[in-house]
């Protein structure tokens, strides 16, 4: 009960209490949701969204994300897994994939997106956001896939975000550390399918982690 009420104080003052990430260590497990992409392009050509099915990515559904390119060196998510919603304190389908990231850095994502759409390419995002009054401060890493509309066209992309840390107050926006970018095709990034897949596991919340917009 004393906790109860001193989460309600401060929420009256404008801070949330810290939420921890459920697994919190998890940045090198994006190898294996890596690998379920790359399971889905045998041929070494980019998979189509409708090949992805959450079930082979059960494991980062809170994480996970899928955007949609709507202009050059932009792009909305179109489903999303609850943990982004965390990190922004509110729904964010159907927002700019850019809300995510401080200002002062979305020039420079911007331009990680053109890379992922027009070579494509795989796009590795570092990022950290500093900390203050009921923000500690938090790393993470984005991983961004390159996906084909059921047009045929590269404008689709299949997302992880994990992030070390409690939340704190929302929303939280990041500061980009560093961009790896890795062309896929015969000169650059391999799609060879030699990751083990992400492995299921259970979740015993019934809340639905993905959401998708109409």
């Amino acid at each position: 009960m004393l906790d109860d009420v001193k989460n309600k104080l401060r929420e009256l003052n404008g801070v949330t209490p810290f939420r921890r990430m459920e697994e919190p260590e998890r940045t090198a497990d994006l190898t294996s949701f890596e690998g379920y992409w790359a399971s889905k392009c045998p041929d070494g050509d980019i998979p189509y969204r409708s090949q992805i099915d959450p079930r082979g990515i059960e494991a980062f559904l809170s994480n996970a994300f899928v955007c949609e390119r709507v202009a050059s060196g932009m792009a909305r998510l179109r489903i999303a897994g609850m943990h982004l919603s965390d990190i922004m304190g509110m729904e964010v389908r159907a927002m700019p994939l850019s809300c995510l990231i401080a200002p002062q850095d979305r020039e420079r994502f911007a331009s990680g997106l053109v890379e992922l759409f027009d070579r494509p390419a795989r796009v590795t995002v570092a990022l950290e956001a500093e900390g203050g009054f009921g923000r500690p401060a938090l790393t993470g890493r984005m991983l961004l896939l390159p996906l084909r509309s059921d047009m045929g066209d590269v404008s689709r992309a299949l997302g992880c975000l994990v992030v070390q840390g409690p939340i704190g107050r929302t929303p939280r926006r990041f500061r980009i550390a560093g961009i790896e970018t890795r062309p896929i095709g015969v000169d650059g990034f391999s799609l060879a399918a030699n990751v083990a897949p992400v492995a299921p596991v259970s979740h015993p919340s019934e809340r639905p982690y993905l959401r998708i917009v109409k």
